[in-house]
């Protein structure tokens, strides 16, 4: 994160003689506290100054960029996961096309009987299979998904940090979330309990933009 001139100076001010109101710092640049709003929000919100009222602004002793770092790491999938869209192993091609154009979604999740995860289908796999010249009023999606071991997935706990890195790392557009149950036979199922997408990224950016969180 870039610094202007003006918010460096108003760093090197809070670092000496803070705790410092708002009204002294722009006494000391010569301004008014509309001006110097926008900085000292910057500033605050990078985690560089932290505010208390009736006390003013104090070093925190953070580096830009480091109170965000901790919050992606500390707000967890279970708070920002979306309604996950399924549909059936059974479901066709056309019907899952017809599905996901309706929900306005690129990723969907097939499931089993109890919501229990099957496989992964993308907007990329139902378009190739579309293409390819296959009655698609007949295939089946069961055909054409991701399968274990080879989906990825998160937890309701997982940092949404980590859920985004996931996301790049393997270059999808969503991840299923998913709760841990054991089958009868000892083995363990994943229930899809959510979905984690770049949308819910963008959200939550603008969110914690807007000072949520």
């Amino acid at each position: 994160m870039e610094l202007s001139k003006r918010q460096e100076t108003i760093l090197e001010i809070v670092k000496k003689e803070g705790p410092i109101t708002g009204e002294q710092i722009a006494e000391r640049l010569s301004l008014t506290r509309a001006t110097l709003r926008p900085d000292m929000a910057i500033l605050t919100m990078s985690g560089m100054l932290e505010a208390r009222p009736r006390v003013g602004y104090f070093y925190s002793g953070k580096k830009p960029g480091q109170e965000l770092a901790e919050k992606l790491h500390r707000i967890t999938i279970n708070e920002v996961k979306s309604v996950p869209v399924v549909v059936p192993e059974q479901c066709t091609v056309y019907d899952a096309v017809v599905t996901m154009f309706i929900e306005d979604v690129g990723t969907m999740f097939v499931v089993r009987e109890g919501g229990l995860l099957e496989g992964v289908i993308s907007r990329k796999d139902l378009l190739k299979n579309t293409l390819g010249g296959q009655d698609i009023h007949k295939l089946p999606v069961g055909v054409i998904m991701t399968r274990m071991p080879n989906i990825i997935y998160v937890e309701p706990d997982t940092s949404v940090w980590e859920a985004a890195r996931r996301l790049i790392a393997h270059e999808v557009d969503a991840l299923p979330v998913v709760r841990l149950v054991k089958a009868k036979e000892g083995q363990t199922d994943l229930e899809v309990v959510g979905r984690f997408s770049k949308t819910n990224v963008t959200r939550l950016f603008v969110e914690l933009g807007e000072g949520g969180y």
